[in-house]
């Protein structure tokens, strides 16, 4: 589904779990891929079927980075309980795994935590990662919004300062539209996250929670 605009984000969809894998070959299928190569995938995906790739990437001696996208659920098949949730699917207590701790268990040193929210840290991560000659892993920690989605807190736009460039469209946020010709925030189903804030250039975007001023 991520290679669908706006995000259009990765280029092989093959199976659940296979985009370590893939990764994987394409590096040692072509060795000027090294250090290139991104693989991208989710927390229950990760504990399904993830887990024996990166075991392989670390085994091949990968220079390859895995960013592991935890959202504490399983969001696209109905927000199911996985290993790192705290209880099991009949809602009983369960140990949790830790996904830091595990993917340092393989052997892997270079494994970094952070908000994915936080733009410019994490590009600057993945920039740091990628020119690493080993196996590396992002853990992008952020809550499903459908989890937890904070009351009367929303951003907004001001209309005087939109250029309406579209930029914040690419970010593929459902509160965010065109409506009549201009960029519009639907401030019912805004999450208050803040990440098109960080887009917009010409600051035509209020923060959640600044949005009298």
């Amino acid at each position: 589904m991520g290679s669908l605009p706006p995000l259009e984000a990765i280029d092989t969809t093959i199976c659940m779990g296979a985009s370590i894998g893939v990764a994987l070959g394409m590096e040692k299928g072509n060795p000027e891929l090294a250090g290139k190569v991104v693989a991208v995938i989710g927390d229950s995906t990760f504990f399904h079927s993830g887990i024996t790739g990166l075991v392989d990437m670390v085994y091949n001696k990968s220079h390859g980075t895995v960013m592991i996208l935890d959202n504490s659920t399983t969001a696209m098949t109905g927000h199911q309980d996985h290993p790192a949730t705290g209880q099991t699917l009949m809602e009983e207590p369960a140990s949790i795994i830790q996904i830091g701790d595990l993917v340092r268990s393989l052997g892997i040193k270079r494994v970094v935590e952070l908000d994915p929210f936080e733009m410019a840290k994490l590009e600057a991560v993945v920039k740091e990662e990628l020119s690493a000659p080993e196996v590396s892993v992002i853990i992008a920690k952020r809550p499903c919004a459908l989890l937890e989605k904070p009351t009367g807190l929303s951003a907004s736009i001001d209309k005087d300062k939109c250029i309406n460039c579209k930029q914040c469209l690419a970010i593929g946020c459902p509160a965010i539209a065109i409506r009549n010709g201009q960029v519009s925030l639907n401030e019912s189903i805004c999450t208050g996250c803040n990440l098109c804030v960080q887009i917009c250039k010409v600051k035509a975007i209020r923060k959640a929670g600044d949005n009298n001023e």
